[in-house]
């Protein structure tokens, strides 16, 4: 299999893992809620967690891919904020858990430009 044909399959198991880890793991994700944001923190973990089921499971499909990868693109933008929160909650923390958070935050970018370009090689399908 060409590596542009894996590389959007690779990006699916990606968010299928961490959607999964919102079902498995809810506490760790609570955590990384913005405050600013209505309702509770689990339904905001649980919500990012189907989405991110979603996005993978449009991922997999050729017809859905393109939509999806911009839809994934989007969502990596979007929880940024939650990594910014993280970073800031965490300047107390001993190193290591410190030194994590704030490795997230640049990590978002190749997270970003993953999708954007899984949905530009995507152009010809959906």
């Amino acid at each position: 299999m060409p590596r542009s044909e894996r590389s959007p399959l690779l990006l699916a198991g990606l968010l299928a893992t961490a959607g999964v880890a919102h079902f498995v793991s809810p506490r760790q994700f609570d955590a990384t809620i913005p405050r600013a944001l209505p309702g509770a923190p689990r339904t905001w973990t649980y919500a990012s967690g189907v989405a991110e089921l979603a996005l993978a499971a449009g991922l997999v499909s050729p017809r859905t891919r393109r939509a999806a990868a911009r839809a994934a693109t989007a969502f990596f933008v979007g929880v940024f904020p939650a990594n910014v929160q993280m970073a800031v909650d965490w300047r107390d923390r001993p190193a290591p858990q410190r030194t994590a958070a704030l490795a997230r935050l640049p990590l978002q970018v190749p997270l970003v430009l993953w999708a954007r370009g899984v949905a530009r090689n995507a152009q010809g399908q959906s």
